[in-house]
């Protein structure tokens, strides 16, 4: 195979085009579902490996840290040393951790393979949108980050009925075991599929991915914190140690032409718009996906099975509306489908949170419907626009800027579900759902606001810019 590296003008030709959006779609299948899939597995593997539930966490925690950690760092990387190999490696950092995991016979053993298998998947996670820039060709780019959102929203829903689809018919390494195959494959169909990028004239910067790795890590920490009730000085100092790393972070990046925390890119009103947005519908999303199971459960008597089959909806609702969405964004404004999208969201979970006291199955498969459309409306649309408002050599900012926005706001929901569950034992679950509501109407208004002159001049020079790019290629 060539060596040569030639980077696609304008997307890459059929069939290659759709072998590689979907070795781009397994690696995002297996490492969002792994970010949800040991949730429910948690109890099981702790029993198996005589863990305790307070130790045992860290097979969770220690995977959604690396990723939050290494996520923007490796974004950097990609932009360095190419797009392409900072995927397969973390496609084959995955898979081997996936190995580890099977087979480790104790939770220490477990643990460093789940943090192993977190930096992979940060890999895969960090770059992805950056890739799906390089595949599509500038007209379909909607598409492209639609097929990219309906992957993420539906992996992320369906991540707990897998699991329990494999435990019902095997012990609980298979749940890691299942990885190693489908890793492989996709290693293969990425080596010759995925397109090959120019990489940047300059060389990694150390200090800033550490000070990026403090301020995320330790600001996700300290919500975290805040939201299962630590004590006041451990979440204020957590809180303050992230503070002061993001402001040393912030003046280091201020003057650099491509930094690894993307301020340049911050500085484009509507690229900022795109990511509050982001922020605002994650959270929301996580406070409904955390808090439904228990609000079914505690209010309603529906068994585990059953929640399992309301749910449904939601995901194939995204299934539907995320690929439509792709092509509505290359006709109408982003900012507009974006504030449909999330007020439709927001009335679904209103809906859900004021059911009738003995609702009907109907009545929870239309409400799980409406949130669905909603969320998959507005997640393409946005996700386009954060991804076209950056500059093509920039890419790999703007593609971890929108896995870090959602880990961001995915944290803040769930600590916010835990938190109201603690305070508030008997309406903790609609209090969740309500403020998802407050939330997703935040997210639509900040949508909205790209409508206005501003975000439209932003909109309009994003457009000729890449029409100039286009011309000169």
């Amino acid at each position: 195979m060539s060596t040569t590296v030639i980077e696609p003008a304008d997307g890459l030709p059929q069939p290659q085009r759709n072998w590689a959006i979907l070795t781009i779609g397994l690696g995002l299948v297996m490492s969002v579902i792994d970010g949800s899939i040991a949730n429910v597995a948690l109890p099981t593997i702790a029993g198996a490996l005589h863990a305790s539930p307070a130790f045992s966490i860290w097979i969770v925690n220690g995977y959604q840290l690396a990723i939050t950690i290494s996520l923007l760092p490796l974004a950097s990387l990609g932009e360095i040393i190419g797009y392409r190999r900072v995927y397969l490696a973390g496609l084959v950092l995955f898979t081997l951790a996936s190995v580890f995991c099977a087979v480790s016979h104790t939770l220490l053993l477990l643990t460093v393979a789940r943090i192993m298998q977190g930096f992979g998947a940060a890999g895969i996670l960090s770059v992805n949108a950056a890739l799906v820039r390089y595949t599509y060709p500038r007209a379909q780019l909607g598409r492209g980050i639609g097929i990219n959102a309906l992957v993420v929203a539906v992996s992320a829903a369906v991540g707990p009925t897998v699991a329990a689809a494999i435990l019902a018919v095997g012990t609980w390494p298979y749940l890691f075991a299942i990885n190693i195959p489908i890793g492989i494959v996709t290693l293969a169909l990425g080596w010759r599929t995925l397109p090959h990028t120019l990489p940047a004239g300059r060389s990694f910067d150390w200090q800033s991915a550490g000070l990026s790795a403090v301020t995320f890590g330790l600001g996700i920490a300290a919500i975290d914190s805040v939201g299962h009730g630590e004590s006041a000085l451990l979440c204020l100092t957590e809180f303050g140690i992230a503070v002061g790393a993001g402001l040393m972070l912030v003046i280091r990046q201020t003057h650099m032409a491509s930094p690894l925390l993307p301020v340049d890119l911050l500085r484009i009103p509507i690229f900022a718009l795109s990511i509050s947005t982001s922020i605002a519908s994650f959270c929301g999303q996580m406070l409904a996906f955390v808090a439904i199971p228990f609000y079914l459960e505690s209010h309603f008597g529906y068994s585990a099975v059953e929640m399992g089959l309301l749910i449904t909806p939601w995901p194939i609702a995204v299934a539907f509306a995320a690929p439509l969405a792709g092509r509505l964004v290359e006709r109408y404004p982003a900012g507009l489908l974006g504030g449909i999208g999330l007020t439709l969201f927001a009335c679904g979970l209103g809906t859900l949170a004021l059911m009738p006291v003995n609702p009907s199955s109907f009545d929870v498969i239309w409400r799980m419907a409406l949130s669905g459309v909603g969320f998959g409306l507005f997640q393409t649309p946005n996700n386009r626009t954060m991804i076209a408002a950056a500059p093509r050599e920039r890419s790999g900012g703007a593609s971890g800027m929108l896995g870090t926005a959602r880990l961001l706001g995915q944290t803040t929901g769930a600590a916010l579900v835990a938190l109201f569950l603690a305070r508030f034992p008997s309406a903790g679950t609609q209090i969740s759902l309500l403020t998802g509501v407050g939330f997703a109407l935040l997210g639509a208004a900040l949508s909205m606001l790209r409508l206005s002159p501003a975000g439209a001049r932003g909109a309009e020079r994003v457009r000729v810019r890449d029409d100039q790019r286009m011309k000169g290629e």
